[in-house]
């Protein structure tokens, strides 16, 4: 419960402040650098560590890099029947492939199913991650590029300098080598800001003014994050015959809303970041209610 209020309060905080003047309006460009530079690396760090890989945990991975790639290939469909631009395509793809994993995701996990399987949870969460981490970034270089085209060679040194990336490929490797449990405390006190920071960060860029505009593109962003994506997932652990409890959370964790970061990242490449805090906003209050529905239909196949 204290998740959901959180939720609320950050936004609320963010909304207020910036409505009242009491906040310099380009705050959330320093918030947006904390969490890109320092909040996020300390997640991977945080979590990466103790995951233990087994031949199963392929699915969680590769069930996440799918939706990302298929939600590719449903906007880009749906962008070409509207005549949307490269950059409108982008936010998009941005805002719909990947779930809110962590946030909102780990809370409803731990309600619906119990705090012993946030280990899934955290594969799921930490794949989310290093696909938009790749996957994302590309797309929103595409969307931020004038002329919508970009060399293989400017992506791949936007990607190997995003620091979300650098720290999720360090924990990977450094974790092989190195014990950082005496360094938990500190990347715990770093990670924990995220959630709040973003959330807030989401609250002062977010107005409603002109939101009616903006439904058809929210409401087929929504369509995909909320229902096609787990649906995927659903469909790809039937066909690979994936059962048990990997398959319930990640099926689970695919329903979630759209991830927080992705308005982060819409801010720092120029993309249309008041059509994707929207759908942030929205997404987060209608996904409470449709994991709700997802949770009874992954018991019923499982």
């Amino acid at each position: 419960m204290v998740n959901f209020v959180l939720i609320a309060v950050c936004i609320l905080a963010g909304m207020i402040l910036r409505a009242t003047k009491s906040i310099h309006p380009e705050a959330h460009k320093g918030i947006n650098t904390w969490i890109l530079y320092l909040a996020l690396p300390a997640v991977s760090f945080k979590y990466l560590p103790k995951v233990h890989w087994t031949t199963e945990m392929f699915f969680p991975i590769i069930a996440t890099f799918l939706t990302s790639v298929f939600c590719f290939f449903f906007m880009m469909f749906y962008s070409r029947s509207k005549g949307y631009s490269r950059r409108s395509r982008s936010t998009l793809e941005l805002v719909s492939g990947y779930s809110n994993t962590s946030f909102v995701g780990f809370p409803l996990v731990a309600a619906f199913y119990g705090e012993s399987f946030l280990s899934i949870a955290i594969i799921c969460d930490q794949t989310m991650f290093f696909s938009l981490s790749t996957l994302g970034i590309i797309a929103a270089l595409k969307g931020g590029s004038k002329s919508g085209t970009i060399s293989a060679g400017f992506i791949l040194k936007r990607l190997i300098t995003f620091p979300p990336l650098i720290g999720c490929i360090a924990a990977l490797i450094l974790s092989q080598f190195m014990d950082f449990t005496s360094a938990e405390p500190f990347f715990d006190k770093l990670a924990a800001t995220v959630s709040p920071l973003a959330l807030f960060s989401v609250g002062l860029q977010l107005k409603f003014n002109g939101w009616k505009k903006l439904i058809p593109q929210m409401s087929v962003s929504m369509l995909y994050k909320l229902i096609v994506a787990p649906a995927i997932t659903l469909g790809l652990a039937l066909l690979l015959g994936i059962k048990g409890n990997i398959a319930k959370i990640t099926i689970f964790e695919s329903a979630m809303p759209a991830v927080l970061t992705s308005s982060i990242i819409a801010e720092q490449f120029r993309l249309n970041t008041k059509l994707t805090n929207l759908t942030i906003g929205f997404s987060i209050i209608i996904g409470l209610f449709t994991s709700a529905v997802w949770y009874k239909i992954i018991e019923f196949f499982f």
